[in-house]
């Protein structure tokens, strides 16, 4: 009888996973996404800069059952529309929310097209403000600090560990996965410091350090720029930024 509900539960939980693993990866001219592992993918968009050139942009999606997150939205709404447009569509999947990591333009330029999707969008109360403050299309849910948002019959976390990137930076977490969407606050491999006109350097590492006493197992990290990776992402931003 143990030995039948063990079965039992094992054959559920491989039924919830294998209705994605026939997802497929996707291009275009302007979008890409990456499968990370069954239920993980990355996407990724690209931004034209006066100080880098054309920058590719990360964001995180996660699936459970017949439910997803997107985390950080496409440059631009045309983007994030073929983003939507997969999930919604190709995939037959809800879009529960769309997490905003922080205030700048490769983390919220397709934010329309979540909202003329009737899509919730959520962020940080600061990055609310700050988005505000800059006179363009702002998340309409804000949380103080952390918030948890079901998808499918798991949680998902995003929380402020302390200013980095920006003052208003937070992360995204998926316990069940050991995943973290780090944003912009984490650094690929190699990468330089970037763009630091809202950083703040001296605490950027303390804020990493932070992250990692939390989540000490971590996978999975995708970066805001760049190749995803594992914990030792987080290593390198911290010795990075160290004072």
């Amino acid at each position: 009888m143990k030995f039948f509900i063990s079965f039992s539960i094992a054959l559920l939980l491989f039924n919830c996973n294998s209705s994605n693993q026939n997802i497929e990866p996707y291009t275009s001219n302007i979008l890409k996404i990456e499968k990370v592992n069954t239920n993980i993918f990355q996407h990724i968009s690209f931004a034209e800069t006066e100080n880098f050139g054309k920058v590719d942009c990360n964001g995180m999606v996660y699936i459970n059952k017949d439910e997803a997150i997107v985390f950080d939205t496409p440059v631009n709404n045309e983007a994030a529309f073929e983003l939507i447009h997969w999930l919604t569509k190709t995939h037959n999947k809800k879009l529960k929310a769309v997490v905003i990591t922080h205030f700048h333009n490769d983390c919220l330029g397709g934010l329309e097209a979540f909202h003329k999707n009737n899509i919730p969008s959520y962020a940080n109360e600061l990055t609310v403000a700050l988005a505000k403050k800059d006179s363009v299309i702002a998340p309409k849910n804000g949380f103080k600090n952390n918030i948890e948002i079901k998808v499918g019959n798991q949680s998902t976390f995003t929380g402020f560990f302390g200013e980095g990137h920006t003052k208003d930076n937070v992360v995204g977490y998926i316990p069940n996965e050991q995943a973290l969407f780090g944003g912009c606050l984490i650094k690929c491999l190699g990468a330089g410091k970037g763009y630091l006109g809202d950083a703040n350097v001296k605490e950027w590492s303390k804020t990493i350090t932070n992250i990692k006493s939390k989540y000490a197992h971590l996978e999975i990290v995708i970066p805001g720029h760049g190749k995803n990776g594992n914990s030792k992402l987080l290593d390198y931003t911290i010795n990075l930024f160290k004072p």
